[in-house]
């Protein structure tokens, strides 16, 4: 029985990528002017110490709790509202990208004017998914005004764009066979779509839907810094105001929010699976 090697035969390899990857990175530290002993200055722990010691306890007077419920509420509502007009935007463009449900490509090659209008859908989707929701969102405050509208414009379209090129990517990577055989006996996309394509996906599009509500839900928080409403609104002004506790009880929210999208995605993907 031959002993085993003292060593790792692959070292010299792992050394070599390990200070390749470590080349690499020292550039861009240094161009970004990455010094995280900067924190441990007494002039900087002091000011943060005194900021987070104000985060206990969190804030639980019944006034405060009840704004919190409402903004809580309002954040929630542009999430959704915003993710479903995402949906709407999202569903028709990734079905028109998505090579497989072509019936030119049946035979081959797609035809030109199909190609066309499918690399016309992706760089839509790009276009859409490139410009942040920040900025769409301060956009959109210029034009209809201060409130939770323009975050729920913003999250569409952004994130209409990823959801567009995400689905497409699950659609195109799934197995060809079952799609293939219905389109070639005279299903339409569609149905195609529903009874193909769907059923083998439904679980990754579902998972991959709940995340982008949950990041959504985030997204709406930021937006509130730029005069959206809702718990990012409620945030800046308790940080304007120094106010640790009304923070830390925001925080507090967020986690829970975070928690129960988590809860609904793996209660959903139990149900699909």
């Amino acid at each position: 029985m031959p002993e085993p090697a003292l060593r790792d035969p692959a070292w010299r390899g792992r050394l070599f990528w390990a200070l390749a990857s470590l080349a690499l990175l020292w550039p861009t530290l240094v161009l970004t002017e990455f010094k995280p002993w900067i924190l441990l200055e007494p002039d900087a722990l002091k000011p943060a110490w005194n900021f987070i010691s104000a985060f206990f306890p969190p804030r639980s007077d019944p006034e405060f709790l009840l704004l919190l419920a409402r903004e809580t509420w309002r954040t929630v509502a542009m999430a959704t509202a915003g993710m479903s007009l995402a949906l709407l935007l999202a569903l028709p463009l990734s079905l028109l990208s998505v090579r497989v449900l072509s019936l030119s490509a049946l035979t081959g090659r797609m035809a030109l004017l199909p190609a066309i209008l499918r690399q016309l859908v992706r760089w839509t989707l790009m276009v859409l998914r490139s410009v942040p929701e920040l900025v769409w969102a301060l956009v959109f405050v210029r034009v209809v005004g201060l409130g939770p509208t323009s975050g729920v414009l913003a999250i569409a379209l952004t994130y209409g764009g990823m959801l567009g090129k995400v689905y497409a990517d699950i659609l195109e990577s799934s197995d060809a066979h079952a799609s293939s055989s219905l389109m070639r006996n005279g299903a339409g996309r569609l149905q195609t779509f529903f009874y193909a394509l769907l059923p083998q996906n439904a679980a990754e599009l579902t998972s991959y839907t709940v995340y982008r509500w949950e990041c959504a839900i985030r997204s709406s928080a930021v937006l509130g810094f730029v005069g959206a409403g809702g718990l990012g609104q409620l945030m800046d002004s308790s940080m304007k105001m120094f106010n640790g506790a009304e923070v830390a009880s925001i925080l507090l929210v967020f986690m829970a929010l975070v928690w129960l999208a988590d809860r609904i995605s793996a209660a959903l993907r139990k149900i699909l699976a």
